[in-house]
């Protein structure tokens, strides 16, 4: 958990699925947000506002929530630069036995088929369970990556990147070695459940015999429109989380998150390296601190995520600024402090990360944290050196714990007429 967080911003392409009106008459969704974005369908910035436009008879039109699309070809893979989405499922796949380049290459061409005809609000191509039948896109995203043990599954060793070796080992790390890494990664995320569930059960199908899942995390954000205005997420501990995160207007944006176009390996130009971890937050021992002792562990206010040495959110933060008492406002120790890029050799990351709850123990004690995702152009510039100065001495290090991790290479986005990942597999 770093002190960093992604731009709301959604491009709206309306291009849904089929849908039946309340009379019985067909009618393309397609049609059907044509219509209303001619009629005057509105969306305020990242969904605070939303208008109704006049439709067909009978026809209950598709929200703007809806109706926001995510484009699967481009120059890099969608579920990146994309802003936070309500509903995420992450999940890593192992190669089955026997199955290598030729039967990876086959799996790679249909799940990017299958991603293409989902964001765009269309059914699978076969066997669709219809679980989205009446939604539309819903800002739906598919991102696909490969583990460290792809490139030996599929005899590729030669074309496995430098920066794909194994992260180290971390002093908070208590890692499920079942519920880490994997050959394939698949992030899903959608501003609805049905339509992201879909999506997860579309993967899972086109797996076949292919591959089998590893395993499977399911997380959740604000929803588009929960807050009177934009605003930073907050965390499971009620923080505002993510107030510095990369954007993409920022000069050195792609320099810090995609793999220049001429970087080695060349398969991997215009791609990312994420880094995975399920985060658990011990939620039982940070709510008995009091709320300054909360804001001390972190360097800012809980109220605003503001700096402690004073001003609004996105305030530089003031590292000098002592009290009456000669001591450090923003302490030390404190994680805002810890994470700042200045502090860590210019270090950074774009985060992008969904919370999750998987219920309570015996003693009720919650299952629950962060699903902490990270894009960078190479991992030992970017999360290593980050995780390397907060297992030292970051305050917040006492109430979480690392429970699983991963690392993957995500190659550039699919031109039209590709799937993602055709140039490792067929070059």
């Amino acid at each position: 958990m770093t002190d960093r967080t992604t731009q709301e911003s959604r491009p709206t392409v309306p291009d849904p699925r089929k849908a039946e009106t309340a009379t019985g008459t067909v009618l393309s969704r397609r049609r059907l947000l044509g219509t209303a974005g001619a009629t005057g369908l509105v969306l305020g910035a990242a969904g605070a506002g939303i208008g109704y436009a006049a439709a067909p008879a009978g026809a209950t039109p598709l929200t703007a929530l809806g109706s926001d699309r995510a484009v699967f070809h481009g120059k890099h893979q969608p579920g990146i630069t994309e802003g936070l989405q309500a509903q995420g499922h992450l999940a890593a796949f192992d190669l089955a036995a026997g199955a290598g380049r030729k039967e990876a290459a086959a799996l790679l061409r249909r799940w990017s088929a299958t991603a293409e005809r989902l964001m765009a609000g269309e059914p699978a191509a076969h066997g669709d369970t219809e679980v989205a039948r009446d939604a539309g896109p819903s800002s739906l995203t598919i991102t696909f990556g490969f583990g460290h043990s792809f490139f030996d599954r599929t005899g590729l060793l030669k074309q496995r990147p430098a920066a794909l070796d194994p992260l180290p080992a971390f002093s908070s790390d208590r890692l499920d070695r079942a519920r880490s890494d994997g050959d394939l990664w698949v992030q899903i995320g959608a501003d609805d459940a049905l339509v992201a569930f879909h999506a997860l059960r579309a993967v899972q199908k086109d797996a076949g015999g292919a591959a089998r899942l590893r395993w499977q995390m399911n997380g959740f954000n604000r929803s588009p429109g929960a807050t009177a205005r934009p605003r930073t997420a907050r965390n499971l501990m009620g923080q505002v989380d993510g107030t510095h995160n990369p954007r993409p207007g920022d000069a050195d944006f792609d320099r810090r998150v995609f793999v220049p176009a001429d970087g080695d390996p060349g398969w991997m130009a215009n791609g990312s390296y994420v880094v995975v971890r399920r985060i658990r937050m011990l939620l039982d021992d940070w709510e008995k601190l009091s709320l300054t002792q909360q804001e001390n562990v972190m360097g800012r206010r809980k109220s605003d995520g503001a700096p402690l040495s004073g001003g609004t959110e996105t305030t530089e933060m003031d590292l000098e600024k002592t009290g009456e008492d000669g001591s450090y406002v923003v302490p030390v120790n404190a994680h805002a402090r810890i994470t700042r890029p200045d502090q860590n050799g210019g270090a950074a990351m774009l985060r992008r990360p969904f919370s999750y709850h998987d219920g309570f123990d015996a003693g009720g004690v919650p299952d629950a944290g962060l699903l902490f995702i990270c894009w960078q152009a190479d991992p030992l510039r970017g999360f290593v050196p980050v995780q390397r100065k907060l297992d030292r001495g970051d305050a917040l290090s006492q109430y979480v714990r690392h429970e699983a991790s991963g690392l993957f290479a995500v190659p550039g986005g699919a031109a039209k007429g590709e799937y993602v990942g055709q140039r490792l597999l067929e070059g």
